[in-house]
């Protein structure tokens, strides 16, 4: 048989693997592992690999040679990774010469680097070309928190203003909703827009007065380890935290912290949007139409006109029709 044919019920394969006989109605692996929670894999497979896997699954199950309890589906889940093309958005092939050799990008800049470029080029499941150029930027952000973790750290937190005690509780809410964010996004492979958060973050924290106290930076190295796992138990170790990174449970997030407190409120007028502006939440229609009435783009476009009504949905958008 062709060797694709071995790969379409490789799931069941793993789960009996070294055995010469096999019974796979009364597995007891089959039952426990059986069916797959998620299944990812390439593109290029979406088609034939799928339909033949399910195809040979269904087909065992129908002549009763797999496990009632399993059902007719080889996985729950199935989705779909994209893939790195060459630079200038050419598919890799060594006829090309474009293929870019991960280890050659390891040697010069390190495993955490790569995988982080590699996550926040873009999203998971696109076909995204390889830049050169974009890798410096991973780079940096990972230096920044090396940086960041041997001058902005402190057991305890020194705070004399209350201007600084301000900016300090809105670093500590910021960090909050990083690890709602990095924690929503790992699930929904968003991991793009997971770094994206954590860069968001990281540049508040460089630009902080009072900078983390040590609690909170432990959080933090937490949802960094799954992207740049070295730097993070390197981090960890130096910083005299017990056991490693990795092994800890996921942070919490404090719910109050992460409430918005801001919306942005879409401003029409005559039905088309004319400007997006941010506004406390729960602002009043009274409140909002002087807001906006006042503000310099919606004033030229009703300065001498008529209003004749003002539709309001709070926290959503006004519409001045004139």
């Amino acid at each position: 048989m062709p060797n694709w044919a071995g790969s379409n019920w490789y799931f069941m394969a793993y789960c009996v693997k070294g055995k010469t006989k096999i019974d796979l109605k009364n597995s007891k692996k089959l039952r426990y592992w059986l069916p797959v929670d998620w299944y990812n894999g390439g593109m290029e497979h979406t088609t034939l690999h799928l339909l033949y896997s399910r195809f040979i699954f269904k087909f065992l199950y129908d002549i009763e040679a797999s496990p009632n309890a399993v059902g007719p589906e080889p996985y729950k889940k199935r989705t779909s990774h994209g893939i790195i093309l060459g630079q200038g958005g050419i598919k890799m092939s060594k006829s090309k010469g474009n293929v870019v050799n991960p280890d050659q990008v390891i040697n010069q800049y390190g495993t955490d680097i790569l995988r982080i470029y590699e996550m926040f080029i873009g999203p998971f499941q696109e076909a995204i070309p390889w830049d050169s150029k974009g890798i410096i930027g991973a780079k940096r952000f990972l230096e920044k928190i090396y940086y960041l973790a041997n001058s902005k750290i402190s057991n305890k937190k020194i705070i004399r203003q209350l201007a600084e005690k301000k900016k300090a509780k809105e670093l500590v809410a910021l960090l909050h909703k990083t690890i709602k964010k990095v924690g929503e996004d790992i699930e929904a492979m968003k991991f793009n827009t997971a770094i994206s958060a954590m860069m968001e973050f990281v540049n508040a924290w460089h630009g902080s007065v009072t900078g983390l106290s040590k609690g909170d930076f432990q959080k933090f190295l937490i949802i960094l380890c799954p992207f740049a796992p070295h730097l993070a138990e390197e981090l960890w170790e130096l910083s005299g935290f017990k056991k490693t990174c990795s092994t800890q449970k996921w942070p919490m997030y404090n719910p109050k912290l992460v409430k918005e407190n801001n919306i942005v409120l879409i401003v029409q007028v005559n039905g088309k949007v004319r400007d997006k502006i941010e506004v406390e939440k729960g602002l009043s229609q009274k409140d909002a139409e002087n807001k906006v009435l006042k503000s310099q783009k919606i004033s030229q476009l009703t300065d001498g006109k008529e209003v004749k009504k003002i539709i309001f949905v709070q926290d959503k958008l006004i519409n001045i029709v004139i």
